[in-house]
């Protein structure tokens, strides 16, 4: 359904409205999708994520699932499995802890070639495992560290003020930050959290090096393009609901994009239960972003 009213800032039309991932099909034979906010609220399927999953399957579609979660790709199958969505309706997960995990134990570039092993790990005991066979030593303080990883707050806090004093001590010592969640909130059920991405946003505040993983970053849309196994990129999609990781990302990659408005930004869009954005708030914040989806609809759906 689209939106009602008018056009967008500074002139420009508002992204095209579709009603569902079936009006695309024919144009695209990729699609790269996210989870949180997409797929799922954490808890349970958006309605009429399944049927559409089957669509696309049914319509011999290659499918990506590109998460930013800060875990290892199969914890985000195993949890998907969990939420009810089963593994045939998907080819691949990549996940921005994958790609943490990956280089970490490469080392292959310079950054993480220089690591030490003493590792201060910020992050809730369920991500522990990011740290599995690694041959690292898990440290509690700055002052032990080498560097620190993060996967997210220790609890469901709604800011980062809490880890404040912990930042700046390690940004004093010059600790290198991994970020193995690029995401600053997460909506979880009817809340919204903070995620690593406000940490390390903090932390380079503080004059702190961070390394990134995740959406926006181009080496995971790299990845995912050769999971797909295309050559180009002009029938490749990607369906999210940020205009900051999902949608900036695709931008950079040189691939289309569409824009759930019932997701993350609901209440920046105006867009209330039903998803459905006020068009001039959409469109503020399309032109604060500085990413532009191609397409716009409220869930994802067939």
């Amino acid at each position: 359904m689209a939106p009602k009213g008018g056009a967008a800032a500074a002139g420009r039309p508002l992204p095209t409205a579709v009603g569902g991932l079936r009006e695309l099909a024919p144009r695209f034979d990729g699609f790269i999708l996210d989870v949180w906010g997409v797929l799922h609220d954490g808890f349970k399927p958006y309605p009429g994520v399944i049927d559409c999953l089957e669509g696309l399957i049914a319509a011999e579609k290659r499918i990506v699932v590109l998460s930013n979660a800060p875990r290892r790709a199969v914890d985000v199958v195993t949890r998907m499995r969990e939420i009810g969505i089963p593994d045939h309706l998907y080819h691949h997960v990549l996940s921005s802890g994958e790609e943490t995990w990956q280089h970490l134990a490469r080392r292959s570039d310079p950054f993480y070639a220089a690591l030490g092993r003493s590792c201060l790990f910020i992050g809730p005991p369920r991500d522990e495992g990011m740290m599995a066979e690694l041959g690292l030593v898990q440290v509690r303080t700055v002052e032990e560290a080498d560097f620190i990883l993060a996967t997210g707050p220790w609890g469901w806090e709604a800011n980062a003020a809490r880890y404040e004093a912990m930042l700046e001590a390690a940004a004093r010592r010059e600790l290198p930050f991994i970020c193995a969640n690029p995401d600053l909130v997460v909506r979880h059920g009817e809340r919204l959290m903070i995620c690593a991405g406000t940490l390390a946003q903090r932390y380079e505040a503080l004059g702190g090096r961070v390394r990134w993983h995740g959406k926006p970053f181009l080496s995971v849309y790299e990845t995912c393009f050769g999971m797909l196994g295309f050559p180009g990129r002009d029938r490749i999609i990607a369906v999210g609901d940020s205009l900051r990781t999902d949608i900036a990302g695709a931008n950079g990659a040189g691939i289309a994009s569409v824009l759930v408005t019932g997701g993350i930004h609901a209440e920046d869009f105006g867009a209330a239960a039903a998803g459905i954005p006020d068009p001039h708030r959409l469109a503020a914040a399309i032109a604060a972003h500085g990413s532009r989806p191609d397409f716009i609809m409220p869930r994802m759906v067939w």
